[in-house]
């Protein structure tokens, strides 16, 4: 039976209205409501599974920011698929957030077993070094040796993980594992307070803090003089090797470098950080590890630093005001970010550095990418995506491969050793 409005001079327009949209079926409002909602996620995680469908599933190219004069490229990086290929994202993970997310709560990483040497800084610092060599991965050794391990002659590549990440992080093993699969002996140095490891000395680790990698470079080599040294930096580890490598110049027994996601400019990322909801998201959880971290060593931060603002952090800022600035001395934050950015040390690298970031990145944001000095400088190649997230690069249907952790098919070229010296 059709339903009939009746009307009368003295019915309003919005009674009208209102009685039109009682007649609407209470399921179709839900219906209205879900949609809007799917919408709004949509656009909320910036997922692009319709694009990459319209597309047939093709993904995007590589691109490659370089010196027209460059003979890396033209010795090296030209011959390298990886670098020429496409990465597509696996489909049910379209989105940086999804593949941020999947990475930190189902990393899958493989099950490895570090062996560890504790490093000790001329100030009374303990730094953990985990070692996963070549033999352990096709052995499947599984025993912890804290003895200092025979490298023989295969490459060592020192590991810088990212702000509060150390060597059981799940991006750190696919991208241990996968190194020491192609003949790589891997070291990664934890920071201070960090692996399990007490802090022994008041002097802490921050964004723009290289004294250790550099102790720990020199170290490594002193150990192993005749065997070629590279270095891999993630998120604000890589900040932290590209930041090294400008420092030194061609003072640095490295021989070749990648960076992986790095935020470049430490203030515009802040900015970057706060400007939307979702980022604001980020902000927050990663203050969260940053309290973790001092509430580990409370002892010794409470002594030197302000307890209760730390305590009460609930941005990035705010802790790196009550904490890092601090203890590093810095007269505020922004003289902390400003002196700590390693896109200002980019010109004065003098080793080949493979950089790797995503047009996407949720946290290290495309806008702090210094690409003119990237460019300028021929022993740098900066590869971007356009999709990625933040050190996860998931492809395949299964999700089980990390693509950003096949650099070790850049590096591994048989003229790579000989090469990087150009």
């Amino acid at each position: 039976m059709d339903h009939v409005i009746r009307t009368d001079a003295s019915d309003s327009p919005y009674n009208l209205l209102f009685k039109s949209l009682s007649l609407i079926l209470l399921s179709h409002y839900f219906l209205f409501i879900f949609l809007i909602f799917i919408i709004f996620l949509y656009n909320f995680l910036e997922i692009h599974f319709l694009r990459d469908l319209v597309t047939g599933f093709r993904g995007d190219p590589v691109h490659l920011t370089y010196s027209a004069s460059s003979k890396l490229y033209q010795t090296l990086a030209a011959k390298c698929h990886v670098l020429h290929g496409r990465y597509l994202p696996t489909p049910w993970l379209s989105s940086p957030h999804l593949q941020t997310a999947f990475l930190t709560f189902f990393g899958r990483a493989p099950d490895i077993s570090y062996k560890r040497h504790l490093f000790q800084t001329p100030d009374g610092g303990t730094i953990a070094l985990d070692w996963l060599t070549y033999s352990d991965v096709i052995q499947g050794s599984t025993h912890v040796n804290q003895g200092i391990l025979n490298c023989e002659k295969n490459p060592i590549v020192v590991v810088i993980p990212g702000l509060t990440s150390d060597s059981a992080a799940a991006y750190i093993k696919h991208l241990a594992f996968k190194m020491a699969g192609h003949g790589w002996n891997v070291v990664v140095s934890n920071h201070r307070g960090l692996g399990g490891i007490s802090l022994t000395s008041d002097c802490f680790y921050n964004g723009g803090w290289t004294e250790d990698l550099r102790r720990v470079i020199d170290y490594i080599h002193c150990q192993y003089p005749d065997v070629s040294l590279y270095a891999v930096g993630t998120s604000i580890g890589a900040n932290m090797l590209v930041k090294y490598l400008g420092e030194n110049g061609v003072n640095t027994p490295l021989v070749g470098a990648a960076a992986i996601c790095s935020p470049w400019d430490l203030l515009i990322c802040d900015r970057f950080i706060n400007r939307r909801l979702v980022q604001k998201c980020y902000d927050r959880v990663i203050a969260i590890g940053l309290r973790g971290f001092a509430q580990l060593h409370q002892s010794t931060v409470a002594r030197l630093a302000d307890w209760e603002g730390i305590a009460k952090s609930r941005s990035i800022r705010d802790f790196d005001n009550h904490a890092t600035r601090v203890l590093g001395k810095f007269e505020t934050v922004d003289t902390y970010y400003r002196h700590s950015s390693s896109a200002n040390f980019v010109r004065n690298v003098s080793v080949p550095l493979l950089c790797i970031s995503t047009l996407d990145d949720p946290v290290c944001t495309r806008e702090a990418i210094p690409w003119d000095e990237c460019r300028a400088n021929e022993k740098i190649i900066l590869a971007t995506t356009r999709h990625g997230g933040h050190l996860a690069f998931y492809e395949g249907i299964t999700a089980k491969s990390l693509a950003s952790y096949d650099i070790d098919q850049f590096h591994n070229q048989q003229y790579f050793c000989t090469n990087l010296s150009l």
